[in-house]
């Protein structure tokens, strides 16, 4: 055979690339894991159907009752103060934090250290009996007279020593995130700025935190989920959060899982929520990096439907 002979194969390759065959890889140990992970699912989905043990009778007489309701607004209401006032005060600790005051940085690597050291129900049931430590707190001249003074029980409430104790745990964390969303802006940028005379202030507000958000958003809208869900420590107060109504009513009728699922749909109605509402900011901040975002679940849904309807068409 010489050097210039094809071989059958060769020649129908060669000649009709159309004819072959495109066989796929099979991937059968990919498929043996589908089908457990499917059977699981239906399993599971079974269990929650037929097992009389969750009683969703019962579920369905509390999920929309008044007082869950109230529960699940005071729970909110919890969970904004202290998300809204723990990042205000995170800000300016990590910006304390990057200061070149050594005073400044090293009161609020402390003050970090600290409240991440100590467990979130402490420093609750700590604010919650600061009167026992302080009768009563004034204002007047440092190591001189009190001008005015009020009793703690009566200028900070059960509600007020939660939100205090939330927000000072929430902004230690939060100054971190904040720190690193700020050490990852280039620092050529801020250099620039100030070789055009543009104050430090106006460098922080326009410059720096625009483009650190997105560095920012997804670990805060983490941790503001962490913290809708913290949120249920506060039963150690008897505050009227969804955690201590569900604990209230379950311990007067003897139904437990009922209950609990409740408080379960609530905290996964509200993470979803809060979990959308994070990919809508996310993709606003993202703006500036991606030209062409991608579309949307809204957005593919419409194409989706589109496409179907010129197909009918």
């Amino acid at each position: 055979m010489s050097s210039d002979t094809i071989t059958e194969p060769a020649a129908r390759l060669a000649g009709h690339p159309e004819d072959l065959k495109v066989v796929p890889t099979p991937h059968y140990a990919r498929w043996a894991a589908g089908a457990a992970v499917v059977v699981l699912v239906a399993q599971f989905a079974h269990g929650l159907v037929t097992n009389p043990v969750w009683e969703w009778s019962v579920f369905s007489d509390y999920v929309l009752s008044e007082t869950i309701v109230q529960a699940v607004w005071v729970t909110l209401q919890l969970t904004a103060y202290a998300t809204v006032l723990g990042f205000l005060l995170g800000t300016v600790l990590a910006f304390m934090r990057l200061s070149r005051s050594p005073v400044l940085s090293t009161v609020a690597w402390t003050y970090i250290w600290v409240f991440r050291s100590i467990p979130m129900i402490v420093q609750l049931v700590f604010w919650f009996n600061l009167s026992a430590l302080y009768k009563e707190l004034g204002v007047g001249i440092p190591f001189g007279p009190v001008f005015w003074s009020v009793d703690s029980n009566t200028l900070i409430g059960t509600i007020g020593a939660a939100v205090i104790g939330l927000t000072l745990h929430q902004a230690a964390y939060a100054a971190e995130i904040v720190r690193g969303g700020v050490i990852a802006v280039d620092q050529g940028q801020l250099e620039a700025a100030a070789a055009l005379g543009i104050p430090r202030l106006r460098q922080i507000r326009r410059i720096v935190l625009p483009q650190a958000m997105r560095a920012i958003l997804p670990t805060a809208g983490n941790e503001i989920i962490g913290l809708l869900k913290g949120t249920s420590v506060v039963y150690v107060m008897s505050i009227g959060e969804l955690f201590y109504q569900v604990q209230v009513i379950y311990g007067r009728n003897g139904r437990v899982i009922p209950l609990l699922l409740v408080a379960t749909a609530w905290y996964v109605v509200l993470t979803s929520l809060l979990s959308v509402a994070q990919y809508y900011v996310e993709r606003r901040y993202a703006r500036g990096a991606d030209r062409t975002p991608p579309p949307t679940p809204l957005q593919r849904t419409r194409r989706f439907v589109t496409s179907i309807t010129k197909e009918s068409a």
